[in-house]
């Protein structure tokens, strides 16, 4: 899947595996104090910050980037994630509800980065499929937000994380495939095995939740 030698991008996988199982998974999810937004710009901000602040979310977004850096329709693989997750959220403003959605989505967290940690070469359209899927529940996530607002702040709001989750997983296929080494997949795998350990955490977090209410 990976090759060449690359110091710079082994430093920025160790950050990312140090950073991502260092955090607390339990992350406010809520730019706006939980209010919901009244404003174009108000749902604009909202809905940049969602995927930034929820660092479940962050994390399988930056998964995306670096599995798509090594595919060749690289920039076409993040719309799939991208276009499930506004699918999600219009099932939630449809009152849809989605089984055990946090576990699911912590669960796909440990996957991708489960997956770039194995360094195996993966089908592009296995991850296709677990971008699709994935962004169903993170998207339905991202719906909790928005309920009951108007029609411009919801506009504003799916254009706000729509943007800046393409954004975010293109800024790291850019960076990945500017520091790739194909003689060395460490620095990548590592940056996977932080993403999967920190939807370890998440998804033991949420079982926890699930299994003792008021423990999580």
């Amino acid at each position: 899947m990976f090759s060449r030698k690359s110091q710079a991008f082994q430093q920025a996988g160790l950050c990312a595996a140090l950073l991502f199982l260092s955090t607390a998974p339990a992350f406010a999810h809520h730019a706006m104090s939980g209010e919901t937004p009244f404003t174009f710009e108000q749902g604009l901000i909202s809905g940049i910050a969602h995927p930034v602040i929820g660092f479940d979310h962050l994390a399988f977004i930056i998964g995306v980037g670096i599995a798509s850096a090594f595919i060749s329709a690289r920039f076409v693989m993040p719309l799939l994630f991208v276009g499930g997750t506004v699918a999600g959220c219009m099932l939630t403003l449809q009152g849809v509800t989605l089984p055990i959605a946090e576990i699911v989505i912590a669960a796909t967290v440990v996957m991708v980065g489960a997956m770039i940690l194995s360094g195996a070469k993966v089908p592009a359209s296995a991850y296709g499929a677990l971008f699709a899927i994935a962004g169903l529940f993170h998207g339905w996530a991202y719906g909790g937000s928005i309920v009951g607002a108007e029609q411009t702040p919801l506009l504003a709001y799916l254009i706000g994380f729509a943007a800046i989750q393409y954004l975010i997983a293109a800024a790291i296929i850019v960076g990945a495939r500017a520091a790739w080494d194909a003689a060395n997949s460490v620095p990548l795998r590592i940056a996977g095995g932080g993403i999967a350990g920190f939807g370890f955490a998440f998804l033991v977090e949420n079982i926890e939740g699930l299994i003792l209410p008021g423990v999580a």
